[in-house]
């Protein structure tokens, strides 16, 4: 193996700069996707949690109104999404600290045991809402069960759109925990 004589004198062999800088790269690329899924768990949480619509009867004194709260399946998707973004901004100074010190390995396994968490609530929150929204707008004929999407058409696009930022995030946590097994392996 050749060796890289630094300007100190000491030696440093080709292999060992060339891995941390690999280990940098992939320490900037988790601070970046941190930061892409911690604005598109708020993106969900924030679509799901201001979704309102107000549809009037037959009279203007009585009015059907359709909430996010109504359903508590929604209330736990904006719960854990809101977690996960919490989580997400708290990471980042651990995930800073990987890019200045790429060695570091005992706070990348505990950055992967709470990513894997994080990850499980956002996927159980998800999928439980994405249930939801299936029901709303195919309904289930079965339990009798009728579609309400068609009445409640603005309703149904947001609660669409705030699935599909958390499910986007939910990959992105995927690669965050391959990243990091990547930067925590030896070879």
């Amino acid at each position: 193996m050749k060796a890289i004589v630094v300007h100190d004198g000491s030696e440093v062999s080709k292999g060992a700069t060339s891995r941390s800088g690999v280990k940098r790269g992939v320490s900037i690329m988790d601070f970046i996707l941190r930061i892409v899924a911690a604005l598109f768990t708020l993106g969900g949480a924030l679509a799901m949690g201001t979704t309102r619509e107000t549809l009037p009867f037959a009279t203007p004194f009585v009015k059907f109104r359709a909430e996010f709260n109504n359903i508590p399946t929604f209330v736990f998707f904006v719960i854990s999404n809101s977690i996960a973004c919490v989580y997400l901004v708290l990471s980042l100074a651990l995930s800073f600290f990987h890019i200045l010190r790429s060695t570091a390995v005992k706070s990348r396994i505990l950055l992967v045991f709470f990513d894997t968490v994080i990850f499980g609530l956002l996927t159980t929150g998800a999928s439980a809402a994405a249930a939801i929204v299936y029901v709303a707008h195919y309904g289930n004929s079965s339990a009798n069960w009728f579609p309400f999407c068609q009445q409640y058409n603005n309703f149904c696009q947001r609660i669409s759109g705030s699935l599909i930022g958390s499910f986007i995030a939910i990959v992105l946590f995927m690669i965050l925990i391959l990243l990091s097994a990547i930067s925590i392996s030896k070879h």
